[in-house]
Order: C-alpha cells, then structure tokens, then sequence
C-alpha cells in the first residue's frame, strides 16, 4: 500500500521578496498571474520577466479557449521556468501550458493526446483553496460542451510548490471564504475517501483542525480574524491538497462541476452547495465506518457532542456562507436529469472515490432537493 506520494518540492517563505531572492526570476522567465497580484507583490521588486495577465482572456475560472488564447500568446516569448502566482485558475492554466500542446487543450482534457511535459513549473498559491500547487490536476471547462472536465497526469505535477502568507493578505472576504471552503471539502472527501492511508489522514485532519479552528476564531471576533491565521490557511490548504492529490475527491465535486461549468458558479461555493447533503447521505447510508471518526474530528475542534457534530456545522457554516436553490443560480427543473446523466458519465473519476457508492436515483434526488431547498 502507497501510503504517501508528494512530487514537487515545497518552499515555505514569510514574504513574495524572500522568494525572489532564492528564486531570482528573470528575463528568461514567464510570469502567469493577475495585474491585481502582480502590482503589490511584484513591480515593487523590480521582477522583470515576461509576463501573462489571465483577465485579458477572459473572466471567471480556466476554459479550453483561455488556454488556447494564451498558449497563442506565450509562442512569441522565450523562457525556460513558467511562474504561476495566483489562485486556482492561474495554476491550472499554467500546468496545461507547461505541456506540448501543438494542437490546443482540448484533446489533453478529452485523453486523445499524452500529456508531456516541456516546461518547469513553479506554483505560487496566492488563495488558500485549491491545493492545486501539490496535485496533478488539472480542471477547465469545455467551452462547446458547457462542462468542466479533469485531465490528471504525472505532467502536470509543478516541480516546485511555493507558499507565501503575504499573498493571502489583500484578497477578498468571499474569495477567502469559497477557497477556504474548497480546502475544508478537498479535506473531508480525501480523509473519508477508500483510497485513503494513514499518512494521507495526517495531512486532511490536520488540515480539518487548522480551517475549522480559524472559523471559530472568526465566529467569536468577526470576519478580520482570519487575518490572524493567514499562515495557517495557507498550510491547511496545501495539506488538503497533498492529501486529495493522494487520496482523491469525489461526490461534492462530482455534482459542483454541472453547476460550476453551466452557470459560472465559483469553485468552492459550488461545493458548498451539495457539501452537506452528500455527507448526511454517506451518514445515513454508513454512520458507522469512517464518518463517526470525521464526526469526532470536527466536535473535538469545538468541544461538542460527537452526535450533534454535522447538524452544528451546518449552523457554523451558515453564519458565513447560504445555500441556494440551484434555480437561483438559473438552474431549470429539466436539467435535474441533464445534470444527472452528465455527472455519472463524466465524473467516474470523482465517484470511484465516494466513502459509500451513490447510486444515478441518490444522485438524482440530491440535484432534485438541491433546485427548489435552501
């Protein structure tokens, strides 16, 4: 039994200055980030490199057209290292551009062409979500298919991870809390996932305690607090991903993809949408394997009663994130079985890795209660 794999190096720095004195990016460099990111945190030091900024290709999370786009793009620089600092988006782009891909993304995502890989990546998280910088996971949406699909491979693994508290102190309240929320469900799903070793629950219970504990602080001193735990988010979230990377996600991800993909949803709050009724399902299906121990986890973080431990979540979490009717989000009652179908044909890779198996009429009656129930 493999009990852990972890592919890139990872670098821990206080500041963005201590990482480019060790890693002293230059002339020969390409820069994927944000103009937002790169103003505070790179023109300061005088970084000159070539630079891609994603937002002049397109808003909202990675497609198979951005990719493209900025592939198109990149052919006019020259450069050895490709530097991604930003949040999920930026590292998913930049792992599929560190990739031959003579022909575009899509056929990479659709499995017709074997990743490999012709660039060194280096994956600057600046949200404390995705945990991609650890993974060999790569998401985007397939524009013409209004879907969302996964290309996983060995390529795609950065050589170097980089994690800088500074990053996190100028993003935004709701992109703190859905990546946050992201990193809190990449825990759960991999700590609860078959797959799942001893050395992987290290890195998702801790990861539990760490997030959990910087939402009571937030609960007790206001939504500021989390300004006090920015080196804490920024570990928890690589230790989700160091453990979903080994250990997988699965059935939250699996249903947040259709509406994510459809409807522009971010990441982190489409999983929040399904989150708790795909636990209450696993609970009703199997209280007595690995989800009592997932209970006493999350109550002993808060001194509660273990039994009580998901209900007093749900209210925990509420104070800071709803849930929504999918309709509200433009959903119709017609795609319940378009979501459906779509989820079971595409997202096997995710649900081979459910605590319990779902079946097509659970995962029917989950997007059913989810379009008309707050």
């Amino acid at each position: 039994m493999q009990l852990l794999r972890l592919v890139p190096t990872v670098f821990y720095f206080d500041t963005v200055k201590q990482f480019q004195e060790e890693f002293k990016i230059g002339h020969s460099d390409l820069v994927v980030t944000n103009r937002y990111l790169y103003e505070p945190l790179l023109k300061p030091l005088g970084v000159n490199a070539n630079y891609i900024f994603q937002e002049e290709f397109g808003d909202g999370e990675p497609s198979d057209e951005m990719i493209d786009q900025i592939k198109e793009k990149t052919s006019k620089y020259y450069y050895n290292r490709i530097f991604a600092l930003g949040g999920g988006t930026i590292l998913d782009i930049s792992k599929i551009l560190a990739l031959d891909m003579p022909d575009g993304s899509t056929p990479l995502f659709d499995g017709e062409k074997e990743p490999v890989k012709k660039k060194q990546l280096i994956a600057v998280p600046t949200t404390c979500g995705t945990g991609s910088e650890v993974t060999n996971v790569a998401i985007a949406e397939i524009k013409s298919r209004h879907t969302k699909k996964g290309l996983a491979a060995d390529a795609c693994y950065a050589d170097c991870a980089v994690l800088i508290p500074e990053t996190l102190e100028r993003l935004p309240y709701k992109v703190f809390l859905t990546s946050s929320i992201d990193a809190f469900i990449h825990a759960v799903e991999s700590f609860l996932s078959p797959k799942a070793s001893p050395a992987t629950e290290l890195f998702s219970g801790k990861a539990i305690e760490m997030i959990l504990s910087g939402y009571h602080d937030m609960a007790e001193s206001g939504r500021e607090a989390r300004k006090n735990n920015l080196k804490s988010y920024i570990l928890a979230s690589n230790y989700a991903g160091i453990a979903f990377g080994n250990a997988g996600c699965a059935a939250v991800h699996a249903l947040s993809y259709s509406i994510g993909g459809a409807f522009h949803v971010p990441h982190g709050e489409a999983n929040y949408q399904f989150f708790m009724d795909v636990m209450e399902l696993y609970e009703l299906k199997k209280p007595g394997g690995k989800i009592r121990k997932l209970r006493q986890t999350i109550a002993d973080v808060f001194g509660w009663e273990a039994d009580s431990a998901f209900l007093r979540l749900r209210e925990l979490l509420s104070n800071f994130m709803e849930t929504r009717p999918l309709k509200d989000y433009g959903m119709t009652e017609v795609q319940i079985e378009e979501f459906t179908e779509s989820t079971v044909q595409n997202q096997q890779r995710l649900l081979k890795n459910n605590y319990v198996e779902l079946t097509k009429e659970e995962i029917r009656e989950i997007f059913k209660r989810r379009y008309d129930e707050r």
